[in-house]
């Protein structure tokens, strides 16, 4: 028997899951989409069964040790997601114990960030580190904070949201899932960029070939793939988002002193689209003190899922020789 860790990763759009064993290796791995589950218990049954199958597939036998669960406002404390803005499931899901009633093993769940900066710093460039930031930028954005060596997780569990920070305050700026007004990640994820291109073509009269696109239709990867092509209204979009990510992560620097910020996700994956604005705010928001002293780099693991790893890896930690 091998004994492996099952890490999930619960995102608004996509769960994606993996059998992985004590050495970091992926044996099998599968996903569903999040958004087509309006009940959590419905969610919860497809997900287990579906693993259930990958397990049944694998050429290998498995002994599951744990589950290890990344989600947006999970609570490391309770076993809970707590008022998510991006999943479809309001108010407090106790979501290890849903999946408990489905299979019997134990269950950790945490932040999806968190778990993508333990996989960071396990698998991926943060190796060695004792100090550094992942943001996290799919449907919404999460943030994971390592300091001196340990994820930083506060009183409640829920340290670190950076994306609920207020990045432009007042009555007239976006709604965000949280329901407050103007916080960061209504202008920095997929969508908030979606949203930042929808007002840009709305307020100009430029060409563009994202207007033959209904505004349900584009995308994140719609608007990359104009910058790329030499748009010029979606390379407008671009350096908005990369001028409030750099603006907030400077502020971020003052606040944990990191040794690095890494970028992980959808898209960040549009890499310098995202990464040269970026720098360029970030660097010249910078308290003086910290000037040419901190990185912001991709992931190295993006061509796995961190978040997956990082599940399965605080599950180990967690789980191994009935450790609590």
């Amino acid at each position: 028997m091998t004994k492996v860790a099952l890490g999930i990763d619960i995102g608004g759009t996509n769960t994606d899951f993996a059998f992985v064993d004590r050495d970091g290796e992926v044996l099998i791995e599968g996903h569903l989409e999040t958004r087509n589950f309006s009940e959590v218990e419905v969610y919860v049954a497809a997900l287990v069964e579906k693993a259930r199958l990958a397990g049944a597939r694998c050429e290998k036998d498995l002994d599951i040790i744990g589950i290890g669960i990344g989600a947006p406002m999970g609570n490391i404390n309770k076993g809970t997601i707590e008022h998510s803005a991006d999943l479809p499931w309001k108010g407090i899901v106790p979501l290890a114990d849903l999946i408990k009633e489905q299979i019997n093993l134990p269950v950790l769940v945490t932040n999806d960030a968190n778990a993508a900066a333990v996989g960071e710093m396990i698998y991926g460039g943060a190796r060695g580190m004792k100090n550094f930031v992942i943001i996290t930028l799919g449907t919404g954005l999460g943030s994971g904070f390592v300091v001196d060596g340990k994820l930083l997780y506060g009183q409640d569990g829920f340290a670190g949201e950076i994306g609920h920070t207020i990045v432009r305050p007042g009555r007239t700026n976006r709604e965000c899932g949280c329901g407050r007004l103007g916080c960061l990640e209504t202008y920095v994820s997929a969508t908030g960029i979606t949203r930042t291109m929808l007002k840009i073509l709305a307020d100009s009269i430029k060409p563009s070939v994202l207007r033959d696109l209904s505004p349900n239709q584009l995308s994140s990867l719609d608007i990359s793939k104009a910058a790329l092509a030499g748009d010029s209204l979606a390379q407008l979009a671009f350096e908005h988002t990369g001028e409030m990510l750099g603006f907030k992560l400077a502020d971020l620097v003052a606040h944990t002193n990191p040794e690095a910020i890494f970028l992980f996700g959808g898209l960040a994956l549009s890499k310098g689209l995202i990464f040269e604005p970026a720098k360029r705010h970030f660097e010249e928001n910078l308290l003086s003190i910290y000037k040419g002293k901190v990185d912001l780099l991709p992931s190295q693991l993006n061509s796995k899922n961190a978040a997956v790893l990082g599940a399965s890896a605080l599950a180990w930690d967690t789980f191994e020789n009935g450790k609590k």
